[in-house]
C-alpha cells in the first residue's frame, strides 16, 4: 500500500499570508506546506483522505486516475473546501464519500447544489454518493480494509482511519482510553503535531503526539496538520526522537 502526503500543513497553510518568519520565508519545498490530505493507492484502489481547498492543484501532480472513495475525517473548511474540485473524476464514475452523520450533514450545506434530486441537479456538478459510517463499523473499499476511530478536536468528535498496520489522525486534541483498543497492532501512524509550544484548544502540541504514539506503540510517526510556528522542517527533524519525523507534501510511503 503506497501513501502519498498531498498536503502536511494547518488550517492556513504554510508560508501564512502576511508573516515574514525564517519558515515561511524558506526556500525549502519541505517547508511549504498545503492544507492537509493523503492518497492512499494499492494496484486496484484509490482512496483520498479529506479533500480541502488545495485539492485541485495538490492533484494535478498526480496521475490521472479514478478515485474509488473519499473519506472524511471533519466538516471543518480546510478538509472538505475541495469538494467541487471532485468533477474531472466523475468522468469514471460517480465518487463515493464516506462521512460521520455531522459531516454530512455540513456537507449538504456547505455544497447544497451536489445533492439535489438527481433529476435537478445543475449540469457539471460533481456527481457524489454520500455513504453514512461511525466509529467502530468497518468497511471495505476495493482491497483496502478500513476501520473508523473516533478521536476529539476540541468539543468536536471526529473520525481517524486505520488500514491494517497503518493510522491516520489528523486535528485531535484528545482521545478516549476506550479508542487503544482499535489502535493496538499499528505500526505506521500519522498524526497532527501544531507546534511545540503554546497549547491550543483544539490541536495536540508536539510532544503530545509523541506521548500518543508511544503509547499506541506504533515504530514510525509522521507529523502533520503543523503550523509555522513549528519551525523549519530540517530542524525540527534533527530533534525529534528517533522513529518521529515530520512528513512533508509530496512525500511517499510503502506500508
Amino acid at each position: 500500500m503506497n501513501v502519498t502526503f498531498l498536503g502536511t500543513g494547518t488550517s492556513g497553510g504554510v508560508p501564512s499570508i502576511g508573516c515574514n518568519c525564517d519558515v515561511c520565508k524558506s526556500t525549502n519545498p519541505k517547508d511549504k506546506r498545503l492544507r492537509c490530505s493523503v492518497l492512499i493507492e494499492t494496484d486496484r484502489t484509490r482512496i483520498l483522505l479529506d479533500c480541502g481547498p488545495d485539492f485541485r492543484q495538490q492533484m494535478l501532480k498526480q496521475p490521472f486516475r479514478k478515485i474509488d472513495a473519499v473519506l472524511l475525517t471533519h466538516i471543518h473548511y480546510d478538509h472538505v473546501a475541495g469538494i467541487d474540485d471532485l468533477r474531472p473524476f466523475c468522468k469514471f464514475g460517480d465518487i463515493p464519500i464516506f462521512a460521520n452523520e455531522e459531516t454530512a450533514f455540513g456537507l449538504k450545506r456547505a455544497f447544497p447544489y451536489c445533492f439535489e434530486d438527481k433529476e435537478k441537479l445543475y449540469p457539471g456538478v460533481p456527481n457524489i454518493n454520500l455513504n453514512i459510517i461511525s466509529a467502530h463499523n468497518p468497511f471495505r473499499i476495493g482491497d483496502i480494509d478500513i476501520m473508523p476511530i473516533q478521536v476529539i478536536h476540541g468539543n468536536m468528535h471526529i473520525l481517524g482511519f486505520r488500514f491494517n498496520s497503518f493510522a491516520y489522525i489528523t486535528d485531535m486534541k484528545s482521545i478516549d482510553e476506550s479508542e487503544y483498543s482499535y489502535l493496538c497492532g499499528v505500526k505506521v501512524l500519522v498524526v497532527n503535531a501544531l507546534r511545540f509550544t503554546k497549547e491550543h484548544h483544539s490541536h495536540q502540541l508536539v510532544d503530545d503526539a509523541i506521548n500518543f504514539s508511544r503509547k499506541v506503540g506504533a515504530k514510525k510517526t509522521y507529523l502533520i496538520h503543523s503550523c509555522h510556528h513549528i519551525g523549519l522542517h530540517d530542524d525540527v527533524n534533527k530533534i525529534l526522537p528517533h522513529g518521529f519525523e515530520m512528513a512533508y507534501d509530496g512525500q511517499k510511503i510503502v506500508i
